[in-house]
């Protein structure tokens, strides 16, 4: 059997590594034949090899475009996450959070390691850290595999819109096309989970809904799994609100960034006051990732790290 992976858009120094340090690694799980010569790896052998090394190979060029690099640890997880897919390993605890039409989402990094444990571990979850961090990304990937596992009915996505002021009637338009643009990285994670066939009938029946924070006051959602995003810039008040349309059998991860407030004051912000509230409560957890659990391109951590430098002098 022959498989043929076309790289013409990927930069294959940063797929194969350095001296080839990537390719090496591939090259030790199989007896495949695996020639990469220009723009194109032929892959040769027998079936069940040749997939096992194509389908590492494709995990390996969506990290790559996903979050900007590949180094050795990166292609040594995705080895073990595709051996144990593929029935050839065992998969290892907390590795695996849902398995998306782009590729299987995972820990990446020691914080989002124990992100994943602290969401199996807790029915609410805050996850608190700079940009790039994963933290909207594995939560909509968290809720989607609740969703697919049957865990759950309906999943509802929410974010505050404060950048209109949360009063959108003055927008031109039905409510959709007001606060489309705010929830547009709610949109984004999405489309990584599920291919637009599949996604668009779930969003019209509102097996997955995507609202403003506004609108989810009076609301009491059983079976769900709910979603906060851009938390830091709730008020008390919203949080609160938030928190308390958890229903029976539902589950609620609140993610944001305490150093990106937009409020008037931080004082006002929910996520901020909500972290010396809930701190000890059983069953919400807390995990702070911080610029070392960066997953976007390379130069998203040096521009954090500049900017809190610049703010701590």
């Amino acid at each position: 059997m022959e498989k043929q992976i076309d790289l013409k858009t990927i930069d294959t120094t940063s797929l194969l590594g350095v001296g080839d340090a990537h390719l090496k690694l591939v090259e030790k799980i199989s007896s495949a034949s695996i020639v990469a010569r220009g723009e194109i790896i032929k892959i040769k052998g027998d079936e069940k090899e040749v997939t096992l090394v194509y389908d590492v190979f494709h995990e390996m060029i969506q990290t790559l475009t996903g979050q900007g690099s590949l180094n050795i640890k990166n292609v040594q997880q995705l080895i073990t996450l595709v051996k144990a897919e593929n029935g050839q390993g065992e998969s290892p605890k907390n590795s695996v959070v849902f398995y998306g039409k782009k590729g299987a989402v995972s820990a990446r990094t020691e914080g989002q390691e124990k992100y994943i444990e602290a969401v199996e571990d807790n029915d609410v979850v805050f996850s608190i850290g700079p940009a790039g961090t994963g933290k909207t990304f594995m939560a909509v990937a968290f809720a989607v595999a609740a969703l697919e596992n049957n865990e759950v009915d309906r999943i509802v996505l929410s974010r505050p819109a404060v950048e209109a002021g949360e009063s959108l009637g003055f927008l031109p338009g039905d409510l959709k096309e007001k606060v489309d643009p705010y929830l547009a990285p709610l949109y984004d994670a999405l489309g990584f989970m599920y291919s637009r066939t599949k996604l668009k009938p779930l969003l019209e029946r509102k097996v997955i809904e995507i609202v403003p924070l506004a609108y989810m006051r009076g609301r009491t959602l059983d079976n769900a799994f709910m979603i906060l995003d851009e938390a830091q810039n709730a008020t008390v008040m919203q949080m609160k609100m938030f928190l308390t349309r958890l229903g029976i059998n539902s589950r609620a991860i609140i993610t944001g960034d305490v150093t990106q407030v937009d409020l008037p004051s931080l004082s006002n912000s929910g996520l901020i006051q909500v972290a010396k509230i809930l701190k000890n409560v059983e069953g919400i957890g807390f995990v702070h990732l911080s610029d070392s659990d960066v997953v976007r391109h390379p130069l998203v951590r040096e521009i954090i790290k500049a900017y809190d430098k610049k703010n701590n002098e």
